[in-house]
């Protein structure tokens, strides 16, 4: 039975990943993330506080749990605090992605990294996954980074870029574009969006699903995950008014 480490094991992508390989029991599991765990169910895998910008913490983890593949999903993630701290972001998002690399390669291990649609410039989609990338925040272009560096390595790797990920979940340390409109529509707060952004949210259930075949099918390369409907932010914060 394969084992996988995942990162960022408190965020959503991470507790749906967590969820869905409790449901279905074929892999052996080592969740991860900086803190305490934040997942309601503590039994039926391991849980290690690793902290990604801690190299050594980092080496003994994954020497200790021996992963077949790792499920890189920690990440600055937001575009504003990106811009402001772009030192912390290019951390998080390239020194920590060369760190991991360098241990899946010495180790042979399969790394699934979580890119992002900010590694285009916006102007014409929906994007293929060779659409040459044009980065226009500090995010985008740590994010464009790490892909080269990945593209570069021996690692069998997969880059799966997503977009305007949603979903609900437990003790959620960030908010997503859902819980922030129903938060807002339940206190009946005005919102405003803009209109004029076009994207393809995109359910983590799905996302999850996603890694865990790349890494079943033993995949190679770039790929773009999203939902099917292409709408926008304000047609996306209409949708969970008309549901909620």
């Amino acid at each position: 039975m394969k084992t996988i480490l995942t990162t960022g094991s408190n965020g959503l992508l991470g507790q749906k990943l967590t969820e869905k390989i409790l449901t279905e029991g074929r892999v052996k599991l080592v969740a991860t993330s900086k803190g305490i765990n934040r997942y309601p169910v503590k039994a039926g895998y391991e849980y290690a506080e690793m902290d990604i910008l801690n190299p050594q913490q980092v080496s003994e983890v994954i020497d200790k749990y021996q992963p077949d593949a790792i499920i890189h999903t920690a990440a600055m993630t937001n575009v504003d605090t990106a811009e402001a701290d772009k030192e912390l972001c290019y951390q998080l998002n390239v020194v920590a992605v060369q760190n991991l690399l360098s241990l899946c390669e010495e180790k042979n291990i399969q790394l699934i990294h979580l890119s992002t649609d900010f590694v285009f410039d916006g102007e014409e989609g929906p994007y293929k996954e060779d659409d040459p990338v044009n980065p226009v925040s500090y995010y985008g272009e740590s994010k464009v980074l790490a892909e080269e560096i990945i593209k570069k390595s021996t690692v069998n790797w997969v880059v799966i870029r997503t977009i305007l990920v949603y979903g609900i979940t437990n003790d959620m340390s960030r908010s997503n574009i859902v819980l922030w409109a129903k938060s807002a529509l339940e206190k009946r707060l005005p919102i405003n969006v803009v209109n004029d952004q076009w994207r393809m949210p995109t359910l983590a259930e799905d996302l999850a699903e996603a890694c865990l075949l790349a890494i079943e099918k033993k995949t190679r390369g770039i790929y773009h995950v999203s939902g099917k409907d292409y709408m926008s932010i304000a047609d996306l914060v209409r949708k969970v008014a008309d549901y909620w």
